[in-house]
């Protein structure tokens, strides 16, 4: 049996290039802050210098920090809902999916994101498990009511990974792992494949193979995939 897991932002959904500041992924919680005001985006951006600087101790104080802050200017529901609305599939990913459930290959999801942005990708291509970081809880008026936090990013991404191949009885090495980001360097290092798809240098470097294409399509990388079968 055969593990594929994937990132989503930048991976199986397209890229924001517009918010990409060049310090980290240009991702949906960028482009949330956006939406909901300059003054947000603004706030929001601070976070990732200190991110950088190691000003908190972990992924879930990231997150706390950016949910104060969407909170604190007033986010709504249809905010949230604009983000999802605009998400676009990169080329092929149909394509990707059906071949590894062809090919009774077993894939899951793992993202830093929003629970409602990871149930439409799994949703539109059938993915077998999908983790996701943060999930808001509306009112009838559609304000944040509650929301729910879980560190499915950077190291604990790979926790997630580790936990999933247990429950299958599957060793990393018989995993493959789809990623863009730097924040993904600890699970290809992990796993026996490792594809880097358009991505930052940091996981280029750290993966076993590197796909750059200036129009992504997912659909490329079934050979790879094929070959490790």
């Amino acid at each position: 049996m055969k593990i594929c897991f994937f990132d989503m932002e930048g991976t199986l959904l397209e890229k924001n290039i517009s918010l990409d500041n060049g310090k980290v992924a240009p991702s949906a919680w960028t482009a949330l802050a956006k939406e909901i005001s300059e003054e947000c985006f603004i706030e929001e951006e601070v976070t990732k210098d200190m991110w950088l600087d190691k000003k908190y101790f972990s992924y879930t104080e990231w997150m706390k920090d950016t949910v104060r802050i969407h909170i604190k200017y007033g986010m709504n529901k249809q905010h949230l809902d604009k983000i999802i609305n605009g998400a676009r599939m990169h080329d092929g990913a149909i394509e990707l999916f059906d071949f590894l459930r062809d090919s009774n290959v077993v894939t899951a999801l793992i993202s830093g994101g929003f629970k409602q942005l990871a149930d439409l990708t799994q949703r539109t291509l059938k993915i077998d498990h999908a983790y996701s970081a943060c999930e808001y809880f509306f009112d009838k008026e559609g304000d944040v009511e509650h929301f729910n936090l879980l560190p499915t990013d950077e190291i604990g991404k790979l926790v997630f990974m580790s936990h999933l191949a247990d429950e299958y009885g599957v060793n990393l090495q018989d995993c493959i792992f789809v990623g863009d980001g730097k924040n993904d360097v600890h699970l290809a290092k992990k796993v026996g494949t490792s594809i880097a798809f358009n991505a930052q240098k940091e996981l280029i470097d750290a993966s076993t193979f590197s796909v750059k294409q200036n129009t992504p399509d997912l659909a490329s990388i079934i050979p790879i995939i094929r070959s490790k079968f």
